[in-house]
């Protein structure tokens, strides 16, 4: 294995561009662990609190399975801490290897990738309107970050995590709220541009102003916006999430694929 990706991995990628978008991505960044033999397995860890991303092809075999397990052992991943982004065939795998090595993993997560080619316009009407966040919203963000993150339990961290995220955010712009009509932001939503796609995140509404369909049409604004600039919107959602999940599908997402998040339960 090498500790580097080269063109040939980013082409790998390209056959699961939905469901390894976030992957693709971060292999441009400095990260703790980053091996490739650019063929069957793709191993990226950038850091905490983040999960472990291993690509495999859908033809991989069980020895491609169990060299990624090995990987995981070695490098002390396997160590009840750390939770794996996988297809589900590489997730059966390391539940049963664990589980004959007296180890509890399981999946925590289901998850659908989503598109958008074609935004549909919603009928039904809101009070307020889209906000763009700027600085001077930093604190009402970091906030906004840590509530997302708590209530996902998705790369969890602290105050100073989410400072730090908020900041980051900030700077590379198309993060937005929406006000309600009393002026109070009450939900979130940003897209990250990477090639031709734009990943559409953040999606949180206080709970006191949930089921009133601000949401929906914060994530159809920004869906627009992505549009607009030129990306393919996508997003990924928990695929248990039922109502969510028609909600994105009423803005008009098609789903393109599925993975899962597997860790100790």
């Amino acid at each position: 294995m090498d500790n580097f990706v080269n063109d040939r991995d980013f082409k790998l990628l390209d056959n699961d561009k939905y469901t390894f978008f976030v992957l693709k991505k971060i292999l441009g960044f400095d990260c703790k662990i980053k091996l490739s033999d650019h063929e069957k397995i793709i191993f990226c860890f950038s850091c905490e609190p983040f999960p472990v991303w291993i690509w495999t092809p859908d033809d991989a075999t069980e020895d491609d399975y169990k060299k990624a397990y090995e990987i995981a052992k070695e490098y002390e991943l396997l160590d009840g801490k750390h939770n794996f982004n996988v297809k589900y065939e590489l997730a059966e795998y390391f539940i049963s290897r664990a589980a004959k090595e007296g180890e509890d993993l399981g999946i925590v997560l289901n998850m659908f990738a989503y598109d958008c080619l074609n935004p549909i316009a919603l009928t039904d009407e809101v009070d307020g309107s889209i906000y763009e966040c700027t600085s001077d919203d930093l604190d009402e963000l970091i906030e906004f970050e840590a509530m997302f993150h708590e209530e996902t339990g998705v790369d969890e961290t602290d105050y100073e995590g989410y400072r730090k995220l908020a900041q980051e955010h900030i700077a590379e712009g198309n993060l937005y709220f929406w006000k309600n009509a009393e002026g109070k932001k009450i939900a979130s939503c940003r897209f990250t541009p990477d090639g031709d796609m734009a990943s559409i995140g953040l999606v949180y509404t206080l709970p006191e102003y949930r089921r009133k369909h601000y949401a929906e049409h914060l994530v159809y604004q920004v869906t627009r916006k992505a549009e607009a600039a030129g990306f393919v919107p996508m997003l990924y959602t928990n695929a248990d999430y039922e109502a969510s999940n028609a909600c994105y599908e009423k803005i008009g997402y098609v789903l393109r694929g599925n993975l899962c998040s597997i860790g100790t339960v």
